[in-house]
């Protein structure tokens, strides 16, 4: 261990003939190799501040600048206009140096004018990336003006960027004009109304833009002016870190391992090959190596911003608000495993350890037969019970002491680990049940062998399978699925396995041995109270994940509509057969087009959505059927676009809500309408590097994709992956509280026509 190396790299005695210095070269070597590596860190991030700063020009261009005003110089040319005499003279020389006065206010001007050029094409890429008309038009009928912008944005995008290039060119996310999202509302409102409860919510929303709506835009206008983007930051804090109750199930999320294949049944070796592709993924976070998202098939960049709080980073309670914490580097990971907790340091003297090492002292906690301290082995329950009494019992018990320090040790890892003690995946005579009990494994586990206020945590079970559990507040699931995507492939196709299932590499077996963590817990009380909280939680949540395989995006690609426009619609056919009417749906959307941007709701249910289901059910013709399809999936194309681009309905009214409560005032209409209930709530978790899955060498090798709990006690969560051609992974979440809801039955009802049939 590090701390122990450095205790131990000097010591000294006093005797009667002095001091005697015993130095411990090995560990002193030790130290030096951690600095290097520091250093060299430090050095990475200078070079790439200074990279990425200069972006879309690169830091060779300025010597391009110079020797070009030289050039032009010594051609008796004066490119300055005078420019450089001016610099000349004002320079705090002597007259004797005349010639270095004349190089050196050549410089000077030659730096100024490659700073202006930057900063021009700075604003010329900004303003390129403003344009969001191209998703507007039509597949095959490009405009002029588009085709004009794709080349200059091609022009200007030329040089291979960093991670976070494009975070300064990026556009600021707009704010909507008021008249317009409340239009938008009441449209997405009225097939859920009947006509005197549409009157009445007409009436309200008319009132509020006429009285208190303009008041809240003009504050709301200040704030998009001076902060980076109007809404992220309210979200965070108001819709994450103030919630009070558990996090688990309502708020983290899951992700899960290959569908048909389990790389090794090892699980000391999965877990050092999972580690080490996940410290990979972090090293080229670090520095900046990774290629920034873009949308699928364009040059159009994605905001990267959400990438900078992956690793290192806990949600720590409060008795208001939660507070994420954030640390620049970890050489650790902290790992639980029957009822213990300990610290396994991941580098050595500088280097990463190779996976064989890290499955190493893997091995070493799984065969540790040590018990768990007292209060130690449900410690885990206080991060999924409510946040207030860990938020005391934090205070109380871990402010000091070995309890800090050992705390520390978790909050501080690059990220947690769980050697789960089950058997998960599809296996044995019931594969489906099976399924949906390694869903809810992932999503909550015993409710305490779990650190659910980690940014993510990585599970890994006994025989092998793996799973990913992310805290939902500092990030959304496509940047957690894309780490989750190149861990995957990285572990199978990159990192491998021997024949007889261990990772790869050699082994230094002088590694010290991982730390226990040593806790003095006085009281277990509250940890009984917070386990009972989220196992009755836990207990609720009914999981059910469905693999479809009848078809997949192909087919659907081939009637000429967009895939998820099918699902959603599907998703309202599937719910109006269960429950006899249609709710207010909630898909997530991305705004990641703007800098800083998180997400957006589509409201899927729509007038156009409604009447072909209603038709559908009703027994109307097919070619009528087909019309009314056609027409809600062009209508939720167009609700899809417009939340990417800025023209959402309800991060508008959630910020005018924040505003109102700033200023003391109470709006009925804001009040009713973010107290609506979203029955259905939806998200599709894309597959962003399908590049790094050969799936036609390779077929076996599918994603199941992940899933959460549901929004409301009597509604549904539904999380989907499009995996390749022929395949859709649906998870779909309720409550066995309420007698409305059965996860199982949903997908039934989705699936018991087959919906492709009277749209070909």
């Amino acid at each position: 261990m590090a701390e122990a190396h450095q205790a131990v790299a000097f010591q000294f005695t006093i005797t009667p003939e002095g001091i005697d210095l015993q130095l411990s070269y090995q560990a002193l070597n030790q130290i030096y190799l951690s600095g290097v590596r520091s250093w060299k860190k430090r050095v990475s991030r200078l070079r790439n501040r200074v990279i990425k700063g200069v972006y879309p020009a690169s830091p060779s261009s300025w010597l391009f600048v110079v020797i070009a005003i030289l050039a032009t110089m010594y051609m008796r040319s004066d490119p300055s206009m005078g420019l450089i005499t001016k610099i000349q003279q004002h320079l705090p020389l002597s007259v004797v140096f005349s010639c270095c006065t004349t190089m050196l206010s050549v410089l000077v001007f030659s730096t100024l004018l490659w700073l202006s050029l930057i900063l021009a094409l700075r604003f010329c890429l900004k303003l390129l990336l403003s344009y969001h008309q191209w998703m507007f038009e039509q597949h095959g009928r490009v405009s002029n003006t588009t085709k004009v912008w794709v080349t200059l944005l091609r022009l200007l995008s030329s040089r291979k960027p960093l991670l976070y290039s494009y975070q300064t060119s990026l556009p600021i996310l707009p704010v909507p004009a008021i008249k317009e999202t409340l239009s938008r509302y009441l449209e997405s409102v009225r097939p859920l109304l009947t006509d005197p409860g549409y009157k009445r919510m007409t009436e309200l929303a008319n009132q509020f833009e006429s009285n208190l709506g303009n008041r809240l835009q003009r504050y709301l206008k200040l704030k998009a002016l001076w902060a980076t983007n109007y809404v992220s930051d309210w979200w965070e804090e108001y819709i994450y870190l103030r919630s009070r109750g558990p996090i688990m199930v309502n708020s983290n999320y899951y992700g899960m391992d290959f569908l048909y294949v389990t790389p090794t049944a090892l699980q000391a070796a999965r877990a050092g090959n999972t580690i080490t592709a996940l410290l990979l993924y972090r090293r080229k976070v670090n520095r900046e190596e990774l290629k920034p998202s873009r949308v699928p098939g364009t040059v159009i960049p994605l905001c990267a911003a959400q990438c900078e709080r992956m690793f290192n980073t806990t949600r720590t309670p409060g008795v208001e608000t939660d507070v994420l914490q954030h640390w620049q580097d970890s050489e650790f990971v902290a790992v639980y495993h029957k009822g213990r907790f300990f610290r396994l340091w991941v580098y050595t003297a500088g280097r990463l350890l190779s996976p064989r090492e890290i499955e190493h002292q893997i091995q070493r906690i799984l065969d540790d037969p040590s018990p768990p301290q007292p209060g130690e082995e449900k410690l885990g329950a206080l991060t999924a019970g409510d946040r207030v009494p860990w938020s005391q019992m934090r205070k109380q018990y871990f402010s000091s002491g070995i309890n800090k320090r050992s705390l520390d040790s978790i909050e501080r890892a690059a990220f947690f680990v769980t050697l789960d003690d089950e058997e998960q995946g599809m296996r044995g005579e019931d594969p489906a049940g099976n399924l949906d009990r390694y869903a809810k494994s992932i999503l909550h586990g015993k409710c305490y062998d779990r650190w659910f206020d980690k940014s993510f945590s990585i599970v890994i079970y006994k025989n092998g399978k793996s799973g990913l559990n992310a805290e939902h507040s500092w990030a959304d699931a496509p940047t957690v699925a894309h780490l989750w995507e190149f861990t995957l492939a990285t572990d199978a196709f990159q990192l491998g396995y021997s024949e007889d299932g261990h990772c790869k590499g050699e082994v230094d077996r002088s590694l010290p041995l991982p730390q226990r963590l040593v806790w003095d817990i006085p009281s277990e009380a509250q940890v009984c109270s917070s386990l009972a909280v989220a196992q009755a939680l836990a207990d609720d949540v009914d999981c059910h994940v469905f693999p479809f395989r009848d078809f997949g995006k192909g087919r659907i690609k081939k009637l000429k509509i967009s895939p998820d426009a099918f699902i959603q619609i599907s998703l309202q056919l599937a719910y109006y057969r269960d429950r006899g009417g249609f709710c207010l749906t909630y898909e997530a959307s991305m705004t990641r087009l703007f800098r800083e941007g998180r997400t957006e709701t589509v409201r899927s249910c729509s007038n156009e959505s409604c009447a072909f289901v209603k038709a559908l059910e009703d027994g109307e013709e097919a070619e009528q059927c087909r019309h009314l399809f056609r027409l809600a999936s062009e209508r939720h194309q167009n609700l899809y676009r417009m939340a990417m681009t800025g023209a959402g309905i309800d991060r508008h009214l959630f910020c005018l809500y924040v505003v109102s409560k700033y200023l003391g005032v109470d709006s009925p209409f804001l009040k009713e309408v973010l107290s609506e209930p979203w029955r259905l709530s939806t998200s599709q978790t894309p597959v962003q590097q399908m590049e790094l899955f050969d799936l036609k060498n390779y077929p076996d090798f599918i994603s199941l994709g992940g899933g959460f709990g549901p929004v409301a006690d009597d509604g549904y969560g539904v999380s989907y992956i499009i995996v390749g051609e022929d395949m859709i992974n649906f998870h779909v979440s309720s409550k066995y509280s309420c007698s409305q809801t059965v996860s199982k039955a949903s997908v039934t009802f989705m699936f018991g026509c087959d919906i492709g049939h009277f749209v070909q």
